[in-house]
């Protein structure tokens, strides 16, 4: 996938359709900086405003993926070109998010319990460090934890082992649920049953 392609041809478009970086922007509910980093290639427009920006400079998301307008008799290879480009970028995205969760999970643990080592050795010589270390390495483990699973949530799916159904649960669901390693017991939406649900890092 061209960025740079990309971005120029969002240019194009939106100057065929006549309307400003502003313009655009204010319709899309972001800055006009967002814009002007798509069109200078920087960065792509967000999943979850591509239709609507499809919409409005009168294009389809496979042609603002391409770079360029694309012929009815092309229109299908390009299509499943795209799809797997970007479940390639998704699949890069989740796995360096994944990576960081476990970096993150682990350092944070061995913090807290260094920490709180730190606190029971002291606890001869003076009782308030050490109930300070105690308790500041077990606030460590608690934020590390919960961030940690955060990261997990947003690092790509959980598929039920029931119904084999992927889909992304709640972040509250899944900081709560019952787990093992990055596995963990949640509802399925699809077959509503409460089982094993197993990490995966695209759809």
């Amino acid at each position: 996938m061209d960025m740079e392609k990309t971005g120029k041809f969002i240019a194009k478009c939106r100057k065929d359709a006549g309307l400003t970086q502003a313009v655009l922007a204010e319709k899309l509910g972001i800055t006009d900086r967002a814009v002007s980093k798509w069109e200078t290639g920087r960065s792509l427009p967000d999943a979850s405003i591509m239709l609507e920006l499809c919409g409005i400079l009168g294009i389809s998301v496979n042609e603002l993926l391409t770079g360029e307008k694309i012929a009815m008799e092309n229109y299908k290879e390009i299509a499943e070109k795209n799809l797997t480009e970007i479940m390639n970028v998704e699949k890069e995205k989740n796995t360096k998010l994944a990576k960081a969760e476990a970096f993150i999970g682990w350092s944070g643990v061995v913090v807290s319990l260094f920490t709180i080592v730190c606190g029971i050795l002291t606890a001869a010589e003076n009782s308030a460090v050490s109930i300070a270390l105690c308790y500041f390495g077990g606030i460590v483990m608690l934020v590390d934890a919960v961030y940690a699973t955060v990261l997990e949530h947003d690092s790509g799916y959980y598929e039920c082992q029931n119904c084999k159904h992927r889909y992304i649960p709640s972040t509250k669901a899944v900081i709560f649920a019952v787990h093992s390693g990055s596995d963990r017991i949640l509802r399925c939406p699809e077959c509503s049953k409460k089982v094993w649900h197993k990490k995966v890092l695209n759809r």
